[in-house]
């Protein structure tokens, strides 16, 4: 007895609705599909394209347009600082405009100590030696006990 022959997935078929079923397929592929195969120029007169972010412009249109933000920005609390003017009696601008100076002056402060405590410091000692040098490593332990004091000194070997 012998097996009727089962078709292999992947390999043509002699069935003439899948041949017409692919052929539809590949018409309606080729109506939206398009492979340009030439090979693209290394130089050439083709313009560059501008690219996402800030438009292309000078180093000096870079920086002025810096300055503006930074400007627009400081605008913000001067015209803060004028509207609460209008709306708080004088005392609590006092509080309000003076606390922030007196917490610049005492950082000020803090770092004139800090600077005081570094430049006194004692300058580490650096020492240059000229020609052969043995350094020593042993440890002398001291010990003194009883009322006459007696020192024995001992040095491991």
């Amino acid at each position: 007895m012998q097996l009727p022959e089962q078709p292999v997935a992947g390999q043509p078929t002699d069935n003439p609705l899948a041949q017409a079923v692919n052929e539809a397929i590949t018409k309606e592929l080729a109506k939206t599909y398009h492979r340009d195969d030439t090979p693209l120029p290394a130089v050439g007169p083709t313009p560059p394209v501008p690219q996402p972010g800030p438009p292309p412009m000078s180093q000096w249109a870079i920086d002025a347009s810096g300055v503006l933000k930074a400007v627009s920005v400081a605008s913000l609390p001067i015209g803060g600082a004028l509207w609460i003017v209008g709306q708080v009696d004088p005392w609590a601008l006092g509080v309000i405009f003076g606390s922030p100076a007196l917490a610049a002056l005492a950082v000020a402060r803090l770092v004139a100590k800090v600077k005081d405590a570094n430049q006194n410091a004692p300058q580490p000692v650096t020492n240059h030696f000229h020609g052969n040098v043995h350094h020593d490593t042993r440890t002398v332990t001291s010990t003194t006990r009883g009322v006459i004091a007696n020192n024995r000194n001992t040095t491991p070997d």
